[in-house]
């Protein structure tokens, strides 16, 4: 199968997939991928996208854009899940020190025309950056049904205008079925984490907008 995959096609292939376990349509994606990355930012949830990913391919590169505003409660729990799962983790992080922004920047207000700079530096551009350097087919991400209006017009799988194919094997589960996923896998969840771009949960980062 190409990933240059019509409508129509992903259509009849998310149906297929969605009585299919998270780990098999991980598993189902890397066959048919040439040069698939997950990425992630270590917020709630992310354990169980990373573990079905290392465990259909060890040594998958786990791009981990820090914006450098996370709480010690997260880069603790990052480096938990890095050792448990043996994550082949490629940082990327902004051009500019969070010190240095907060002199001259600090967090600008939602509302703040700024906020957009703001944004661009500490997400979008490294994040950027990444997909030049790893060109990924196929990318894993943890989007799921009900986070946002962008997210629930997608499925399973969808096509980024980019061209790659991006793969969400949690789409339909609640997070009360990802607490169950995680006390069964014994994986650790995180919950003081913070996004400076986004202010409420709802709002859309910018990565998933293309």
């Amino acid at each position: 199968m190409s990933i240059s995959i019509a409508e129509k096609e992903i259509e009849d292939l998310n149906k297929s997939l969605k009585d299919k376990t998270p780990l098999e349509i991980v598993q189902w994606a890397v066959l048919n991928a040439k040069k698939p990355v997950v990425t992630t930012n270590f917020r709630p949830y992310e354990a169980a996208i990373l573990n079905v990913c290392a465990k259909a391919l060890s040594d998958i590169p786990v791009i981990w854009c820090d914006s450098g505003y996370n709480t010690p409660n997260t880069y603790r729990h990052a480096e938990e899940v890095i050792e448990l799962l043996h994550l082949n983790v490629k940082l990327y992080v902004p051009k500019q020190t969070t010190a240095h922004r907060d002199v001259v920047m600090g967090i600008p207000d939602i509302e703040d025309p700024m906020h957009k700079v703001f944004t661009d530096q500490v997400k979008l551009e490294p994040f950027k950056r990444a997909m030049a350097d790893f060109t990924p087919d196929v990318w894993f991400t943890n989007l799921r049904k009900g986070q946002t209006a962008l997210r629930d017009s997608l499925d399973i799988l969808s096509m980024g205008n980019d061209g790659v194919l991006k793969v969400s094997p949690f789409y339909y589960y609640s997070d009360a079925e990802l607490d169950i996923y995680l006390a069964e896998n014994n994986l650790p969840n995180e919950f003081k984490y913070f996004d400076p771009t986004k202010v409420l949960e709802n709002r859309e980062c910018g990565l998933h907008t293309n």
